[in-house]
């Protein structure tokens, strides 16, 4: 039996695994080893976890978290679980889990799109390769923070039509006020400006609306994915901004010659698949 992990700053996806199978799904608070101690990390797991699994023959775990890019932040996760679960554990960051979902034992570019993005070239095994998303301020393009972040300046800038602009704020009782304290002076402004991000779902049929969005994932293309080799291999995703806008997603790509392959919302299956075979 293996235990696989898919884990953001919120919460954290456990699957119990026998022979290809997910037999128990298990969900604790979230883990990010920049932001907690191998001490907090280790009480969660005591008090969440361990009394779930603590009968359980586990031969291996493999765990994917946010901040989990840095061989000695993963080290601080991996000492954290190995304290209560003995058996061998692997640390890898969110992207490689959505790579290894995605691609599974084949080479591909891997993409995040969700409160934030990424993307790499995998070769079926590992990262290759990685453009650095620098984050909502200065990257993230096609990010639900990042849709979030245009939505409002052009709110704010009289860039909608006055219905438009009307119709955003009162569905989400805002005034420039504020929008301005949340962004300017209140923690986490990225998960604000995403929650703002599924107006332009509900919508994508307003020209204003379509284009932002579209040009944003042009952009996300342009000056990321197209640094790797496009031309010769498909293109995936996982996450929740892919698959609510999949349509503009695939027409951006058309645009500019990239071909898609999966999208998915969650990686876990994939990840179920991949440490299955």
């Amino acid at each position: 039996m293996i235990l696989i992990a898919d884990s953001g700053s919120t919460k954290t996806d456990w699957c119990l695994v026998e022979n290809g199978q997910i037999v128990q799904r298990i969900l604790t608070k979230g883990t990010n080893p920049f932001f907690q101690t191998q001490e907090e990390i280790s009480q969660e797991i005591e008090e969440a976890l361990l009394p779930q699994v603590k009968d359980c023959s586990i031969e291996s775990v493999f765990f994917y978290g946010a901040g989990c890019a840095f061989p000695e932040k993963n080290e601080i996760v991996r000492l954290a679980i190995a304290e209560h679960i003995k058996a061998p554990v692997e640390v890898g960051s969110d992207l490689l889990a959505a790579a290894r979902a995605l691609c599974g034992k084949n080479s591909g570019i891997a993409c995040i799109l969700g409160t934030g993005s990424n993307s790499c070239f995998y070769d079926g095994k590992e990262i290759v390769d990685n453009v650095s998303p620098l984050g909502y301020i200065l990257g993230d393009e096609g990010s639900g923070a990042v849709l979030g972040r245009l939505l409002v300046g052009d709110c704010l800038k009289n860039q909608l039509s006055p219905e438009l602009k009307e119709k955003f704020l009162n569905q989400f009782q805002l005034t420039p006020a504020i929008i301005l304290e949340n962004v300017y002076k209140k923690p986490f402004p990225n998960r604000f400006l995403a929650h703002l991000s599924p107006f332009l779902a509900q919508n994508i049929e307003n020209p204003e609306v379509h284009q932002l969005v579209l040009n944003s994932f042009k952009s996300f293309f342009v000056k990321n994915v197209m640094q790797y080799d496009y031309q010769h291999n498909k293109v995936h995703f996982v996450g929740s901004v892919a698959v609510n806008y999949k349509d503009v997603l695939l027409e951006a790509a058309e645009e500019l010659h990239i071909q898609i392959g999966t999208i998915i919302k969650s990686p876990m299956e994939g990840l179920v698949a991949y440490h299955s075979n």
